[in-house]
This record gives structure tokens, C-alpha cells and sequence, in this order.
């Protein structure tokens, strides 16, 4: 459904494009007719291929000194001669842009979310502390200072234990997950001895819920500058990639009164503004849903959030950004469903593997697609360009595996890292 809208003339322009999530915000915004640009690393991102992409910018937001993408950003908005709406899509281009406000602002439109919050948010530290003081349940965590602090927690632990990077940046650096599940001591240990760097304390090592992928809801929405949500939709996983730690690759947006009226008030208490995308598990044992994850950004999973109405967050933004009312929001499209490709048959294949998941279960778990992140009949360039993608990244781990030691020995310890090392 297309929204009524009056005002198109104002740009956007969308920090990074990885994989999936920038492609879906310009076909969002490109089929109301915003003139959309793209900035991202990767020379090859399917976004720029995409028809709505009226201009690419390949710029290194993670690797260049803040102060150059500062100046390089504010090269493209004296280009555009207009000034854009900005969407960063990931933590460190929301970070980027919450520090670096004051300096953006006169070139950029976007919501004003101070840049403490938005780290406050960000560190998974920081943001256990927030949820608590503001009377959201999160789960129990630890955070060990040493490698003494590990194996004292490790004696009494109940695994199995949920292992993530407090800052991720650095892990992702070096090429390494953000989030590994330790199933004993062992694998802590040897997870602790993989990722962390002793003389910057950088893990959270969190209780693990029981149950399955049904316990994982998420909530995406749009505050205003008063911190009221304008438009705001629930949903839950059903697979994700990588398998139980990762984004979602398939997903139903289904009503939870509970955890959208909880998100409200935990906005409203912190004063957030701008996109949100935060993740909950539903805990059984107790009955409560503990928050996971604060994303103070759009997430990539935002097109599973589509109203009745055809709103979903990155329009709210736009509608607010550049002065308009927003349309009815409308109401959530019951059972409705959305797919990342590739993500979800690696996904698939990984839950069939663990006996998780039947032939017969995978095929009706189909019904109700709405959407796909690649696939469009209006815009077809973009999945061709994520297959050559694909079969690059596949010809990379191939290499990557005939490099790698064979020694018998170290089976186990590979074993390991495969599930530590980036997928």
C-alpha cells in the first residue's frame, strides 16, 4: 500500500548499506518517490544496484578517522544542495552520528539523541544497567575483569552461558562473532581466550534463557523529539543466522500488548527519539520478558514492522523529519512474514542439522511471506548482485579452510572457532 504523502523533495541519505538493511530503506523511501543515496565500503553493495539508489558513495565510515567522515559527509549534503535526512544502519554510524552532532546538524536532518544515551544504549554493560534502573527485567549477567574473575564464575555457572562483547567493535575488527553461546567451562575458557583482550575488559557473560526461537520477540517503533512513539509494531523471530545468536532470517509480526507498552515506557523514561529496534526473550521460568538487545538505530529487520497502512519506521522518520503529519499508522498485518534469503537457508540448514527442524516444518513455515530482503518483481538487480556476493564470500571460506591447519590435534579447537569466527 502506498502512503499519502505531499512532501518528497528532501533527500536521504543512508550511512552503510551492509548486506540487507540499507537495499530495504531505499526501496521503502524510493517508492514514495524520495530521491535516496547511498554510502557504504563495499563498492559491490546490492543497494547500489538497486533502481531506487539515485547516487552511491563509497566511503570507510569504520576504518577513516570520525573527523574525515565528518568532512566527508558534509561534502556529499553541499552536492545534494539540500539538506538530506540521515540513517545510519549501523552501531558505530549511530555513534558516529549522536558524537558528532552538533557538527552534522547544520548539513543533516535527524533525530537529536544525545550521544551519552545512544553509548549508554549501545554497551551491552551500560544497558543491562539502564533496563534495571528503569524496571525492565533483563537477564542475569556477570562481568569478569580477569581471567581469575572467568574461572571463579565458571565454578559455580549454569551453562549453558551467553558469551558477548560488550563494545563490539573491536571483535568485529578482528573478524570475530559478537555473541557465542559456551555450552561448559571448557568452551568458556577457550571462548574467554579467543575473544577478549585481558587489559581491556570487554565480555558480558549472560544467562541464557531456555526455550526455543518462539521466546524471541522483538519491538521496532519511531519516537518523536518528546519521546512519544509515533509508530511502533511487535513481532518474533523464527529463525535467525547464525543460528541462535544472530539477526532474524525469517519473521512474523504478531501483536504482544506486553512488550509494546513495556518498550513505550522504557522510552519514555530514558527520553529516547529517533528509530528503535530492541529485542526481548520470553522467560518461562518466571513469566517475564527480559530485553536482550537496544538497537538506538534501524534495524535490519525494520520491512517484517509493516502496518495495514503501509507504514513502517524508516516512513515515520521521514514524515516526522521533514514536518508532516504522519498518516494513520494503522494497525499490524497479522501473521505477516519476511525473509532474508541467503541468511535463512543457511539458517534452515543449521537448525535441520541440530534436529531442529523438519522438511515438512521448513515448507509450512512459508505461508504468510509477504517479503524478502533481495527478491522484488520491481526491482530485480539487487538479488543478482547478493548471489555474486554470496558465491565470492563462499570462494573466500573455501580458501580460507584449505589454508587452515589439518593437524588432528587441533579438531577440537577449530571446531570452536568456526563458531566464534564471523559468519
Amino acid at each position: 500500500m502506498t502512503l499519502p504523502i505531499e512532501k518528497t523533495e528532501t533527500p536521504v541519505l543512508i550511512l552503510r548499506s551492509v548486506h540487507h538493511g540499507g537495499l530495504a530503506i531505499a526501496r521503502s523511501l524510493g517508492r514514495l518517490g524520495v530521491p535516496v543515496y547511498v554510502l557504504d565500503s563495499n563498492s559491490h553493495a546490492p543497494s547500489f544496484s538497486s533502481r531506487y539508489c539515485r547516487g552511491k558513495f563509497v566511503w570507510d565510515i569504520d576504518l577513516a578517522p570520525a573527523h574525515d567522515t565528518v568532512d566527508f559527509l558534509v561534502g556529499i549534503a553541499r552536492k545534494l544542495r539540500r539538506r538530506p535526512i540521515l540513517i545510519p544502519t549501523t552501531d558505530h554510524g549511530a555513534l558516529l552520528v549522536a558524537d558528532h552532532g552538533n557538527a552534522l546538524r547544520p548539513w543533516f536532518l535527524f533525530p537529536d539523541l544525545p550521544g551519552p544515551l545512544a553509548q549508554s544504549l549501545y554497551r551491552k554493560k551500560d544497558m543491562h544497567f539502564v533496563a534495571r534502573t528503569a524496571g525492565i527485567p533483563t537477564p542475569e549477567a556477570f562481568f569478569p575483569q580477569s581471567k581469575q574473575d572467568l574461572l571463579n564464575f565458571a565454578d559455580s555457572a549454569r551453562f549453558p552461558i551467553m558469551v558477548k562483547a560488550i563494545d563490539d567493535r573491536s571483535t568485529r575488527r578482528r573478524g570475530l562473532r559478537t555473541k557465542v553461546i559456551a555450552r561448559n567451562k571448557q568452551e568458556l575458557i577457550e571462548v574467554y581466550d579467543t575473544i577478549e583482550d585481558p587489559r581491556a575488559p570487554n565480555l558480558m557473560l549472560q544467562e541464557y534463557i531456555p526455550g526455543g526461537e518462539d521466546g524471541n520477540w522483538m519491538f521496532n517503533g519511531y519516537f518523536d523529539e518528546n519521546s512519544t512513539c509515533l509508530f511502533g509494531l511487535t513481532g518474533k523471530k523464527i529463525r535467525q543466522f547464525p543460528t541462535y545468536t544472530g539477526p532474524t532470517s525469517l519473521g512474523v509480526c504478531l501483536p504482544n500488548p506486553v512488550v509494546d507498552q513495556m518498550t513505550r515506557d522504557f522510552m519514555k523514561t530514558i527520553s529516547y527519539r529517533g528509530i528503535l529496534d530492541i529485542g526481548y526473550r520470553w522467560d518461562a521460568r518466571d513469566g517475564l520478558y527480559k530485553v536482550l538487545d537496544v538497537n538506538p538505530r534501524i534495524g535490519s529487520t525494520f520491512r517484517l514492522f509493516v502496518s495495514d497502512t503501509g507504514m513502517d519506521v524508516a516512513r515515520a522518520l521521514y514524515f516526522n523529519m521533514t514536518g508532516q503529519p504522519l498518516p494513520a499508522p494503522g494497525g499490524a498485518v497479522l501473521g505477516r512474514k519476511w525473509m532474508v534469503e541467503d541468511f535463512d537457508m543457511l539458517a534452515s540448514f543449521g537448525y535441520w542439522r541440530d534436529r531442529k527442524l523438519a522438511a515438512a516444518d521448513w515448507i509450512r513455515s512459508f505461508r504468510g511471506l509477504q517479503e524478502s530482503a533481495f527478491f522484488c518483481r520491481d526491482d530485480p538487480r539487487p538479488i543478482l548482485t547478493a548471489c555474486i556476493n554470496d558465491v565470492r564470500e563462499l570462494f573466500r571460506l573455501f580458501r580460507r579452510l584449505e589454508l587452515a591447519p589439518q593437524h588432528a590435534t587441533r579438531r577440537r579447537s577449530e571446531t570452536l572457532l568456526r563458531r566464534v569466527a564471523k559468519g
